[in-house]
């Protein structure tokens, strides 16, 4: 049953952060509680599915105030396919040198943030100029994906490195370069990716450790609360002060 096997792959991949990065999740975690605890920000950026852990994490019940999502709409939205915003152009934008370097100028950045990015391969340009002009401003710049399993393969970008060996601290998503993981009889492609599963898996193993290491330092986290359980009846403030806290936050951007 191919169900099956996709859970047991889907299993193996989530075993394995929990046995080889939990150690690399928290020097990544003191890195962002140090950005949100001066008041900054942990921006997040990823391009295609990998904007999918970015917009996981906020707004969203259970996240907090201090993640900022970088989210560039030809670079993360799907459902054309074709024509207007298709995958053709996506393609070109993702391995287009320079176009990172735009979306960066449109921001006021500071040294006391910190960058988050995520991606499979780590070798396509949009990124890689996102992390070096992250780098120029004297931001940490993070890194989560494929890390050992992209060894060796070539960096789209001519500054000749790859997003890993960029990184200040790179958290491995344990997922396998092919990210498709299920065999299928008469076909020469696998189904079943695991790199997003992988990454929001990370997302939350991250962000519940941020939360923590905020906690233990008495630093007051704004929490996005759910506003569906009954006899709740504070969330609806609890949510506005969260949300008021953000827009005084993003001023600064």
């Amino acid at each position: 049953m191919l169900a099956k096997e996709w859970l047991k792959n889907a299993y193996e991949v989530m075993n394995n952060i929990e046995n080889t990065q939990l150690e690399n999740v928290r020097k990544a975690a003191e890195i962002m509680a140090d950005s949100i605890e001066a008041g900054r920000w942990v921006h997040t950026f990823g391009c295609g599915h990998a904007t999918i852990p970015v917009e996981e994490m906020y707004p969203r019940i259970g996240g907090f105030v201090g993640f900022h999502p970088l989210v560039e709409l030809p670079l993360t939205f799907f459902t054309q396919i074709k024509g207007q915003m298709g995958i053709h152009q996506f393609l070109f934008l993702e391995r287009a040198e320079g176009y990172g370097i735009e979306v960066m100028k449109n921001y006021d950045f500071d040294s006391k943030d910190c960058l988050w990015l995520f991606s499979h391969t780590g070798i396509n340009a949009v990124n890689i100029d996102v992390a070096l002009e992250a780098k120029k401003l004297g931001m940490k710049v993070i890194v989560f994906g494929s890390a050992e399993q992209t060894k060796g393969k070539k960096s789209r970008h001519s500054c000749g490195k790859n997003l890993f060996e960029l990184a200040d601290v790179v958290v491995d998503s344990c997922v396998p370069l092919e990210d498709a993981s299920v065999p299928l009889k008469n076909h020469f492609d696998k189904v079943g990716p695991l790199s997003t599963m992988g990454f929001i898996t990370l997302v939350w193993v991250t962000v519940t450790t941020v939360a923590e290491i905020l906690a233990d330092r008495g630093v007051k986290l704004f929490i996005h609360p759910s506003h569906n359980l009954p006899g709740d009846t504070t969330a609806h403030e609890r949510l506005d002060n969260a949300l008021s806290e953000y827009k005084k936050r993003v001023k600064v951007l």
